[in-house]
């Protein structure tokens, strides 16, 4: 007999707001955002999602919308959902949950995306110091393929993903996130060099009432006020996963994910089309609402035997990702190279943020010679299929990052052209 329709836990009515959804959505993580659905193992079930700013950025040729965004409110989750074994008893603490993704993509009738930059003043990014001003882009999709008619020229299959996927934290993990971010925020200005190359702001976001969504639990009690002033932002990702932006993450991949609370409390949103790796313009994958359909198995007791604290806890621990078998081919990349000495000429000791930032630098004063600004290319490499890489981390004092470009992404015939004795590749520009 043939497998039933992946039965729907979490509809999303994209003609209402997250606060308006059927199954409230949420936007923080705490062990007591109370569960929104069941489902056993073995059972494939659909989940949908708004885009993460919760359909605040909209279709147009504005980035108005993306200068004055209100962050607190991000990213929008639906679910939690929580897991139950065959004979109804739910994972435990301990245990290892295995999610797979089965299928995924953007919701039928909103088959659209957008990439951007924030402003300097509101979130910032990877390159704020460079590119200071809001800026965004619209992309449209043709069944696996994107294009953009604010970056012409180029087209490029999605390897679409979640970029948020995970567990419910337990207190103790809870309070372990907000003391050690709370210390970098207050203090990692003065001891962080790094702070003096990258000028992202806030350096950890810390509880907030303010745009705070916590699901089924009602604004204005009692129970509201104390889980808004301790439930964390849903920025990093951390032990429990999260906000991880694995741009691999997609069909067939299967991801272990560390149970801390009865349940599991999985949820999910943050939807991608395509991202490059490091999704370097901060809102900066090709953002969607979408959905999956996924399937869950229970490894019980699974934390303590695959799992290796590094830590000063057995909450230390990290999850594993299995990637699947599914993603664009490509067989020509140009590559640029980066290493940890900054743009005023000081030398870091094995950064690879800092190399990685030159590699990114590299390709987009290199790319934004065949036409485009470099606020374009600055979006592409954050949401195109570019390939990050550490190639060196041991030979002190440079730290070498690399970021590899698939040349088919430019819809123009290409041509070599020999200068000296180097081969370049270059792309004919419309008109050329």
């Amino acid at each position: 007999m043939a497998p039933p329709t992946p039965r729907l836990v979490v509809p999303i009515d994209l003609k209402k707001k997250p606060w308006e959804q059927d199954l409230l959505l949420h936007n923080r993580w705490h062990p007591e955002i109370p569960s929104v659905a069941d489902v056993k193992v073995g059972e494939v079930f659909r989940v949908e999602m708004v885009d993460w700013t919760g359909g605040i950025i909209k279709d147009d040729d504005s980035a108005t919308d993306v200068k004055f965004i209100d962050l607190s409110t991000v990213h929008y989750l639906s679910g939690p959902i929580r897991v139950l074994d065959k004979d109804g008893i739910h994972a435990k603490p301990g245990d290892l949950l295995a999610v797979e993704i089965c299928n995924l993509g953007p919701l039928p009738g909103d088959e659209w995306g957008y990439t951007a930059t924030f402003d300097r003043e509101n979130g910032g990014g990877f390159l704020t110091d460079h590119f200071p001003c809001a800026t965004k882009a619209i992309w449209y999709f043709e069944g696996i393929y994107a294009y953009s008619p604010h970056i012409p020229g180029v087209r490029f299959p999605g390897l679409t993903h979640p970029g948020i996927i995970g567990t419910a934290p337990s207190m103790e993990l809870l309070n372990i996130w907000n003391e050690r971010e709370r210390e970098v925020e207050e203090n990692g200005h003065k001891s962080l060099k790094l702070c003096e190359v990258l000028h992202s702001r806030p350096l950890a976001n810390l509880p907030s009432t303010k745009g705070c969504h916590l699901g089924k639990i009602k604004k204005g009690t009692a129970e509201w006020d104390k889980i808004a002033k301790e439930a964390a932002r849903t920025i990093p990702g951390r032990e429990n996963g999260g906000n991880c932006d694995i741009k691999n993450l997609s069909r067939g991949s299967k991801i272990y994910l560390p149970v801390f609370v009865e349940g599991a409390n999985l949820s999910t949103g943050d939807m991608h089309f395509s991202q490059g790796d490091g999704e370097v313009s901060f809102c900066g994958a090709i953002e969607m609402s979408g959905f999956l359909e996924l399937k869950c198995e229970i490894i019980r007791g699974g934390m303590k035997e695959y799992l290796t604290p590094m830590g000063p806890t057995p909450l230390h621990v990290n999850p594993i990702f299995e990637i699947g078998p599914v993603e664009p081919r490509f067989s020509e990349w140009l590559v640029f190279e980066g290493i940890s000495v900054d743009e005023s000429g000081k030398q870091h000791f094995l950064d690879a943020s800092v190399a990685y930032k030159r590699a990114v630098l590299n390709a987009i004063d290199y790319l934004s010679k065949f036409g485009y600004s470099k606020e374009q290319i600055y979006l592409l490499l954050s949401c195109c299929p570019c390939e990050g890489r550490i190639s060196g981390i041991v030979d002190s004092p440079n730290a070498v990052a690399t970021l590899a470009i698939p040349t088919a992404i430019f819809d123009q015939v290409y041509f070599l052209q020999k200068i000296n004795t180097h081969i370049i590749i270059r792309p004919v520009l419309p008109g050329s």
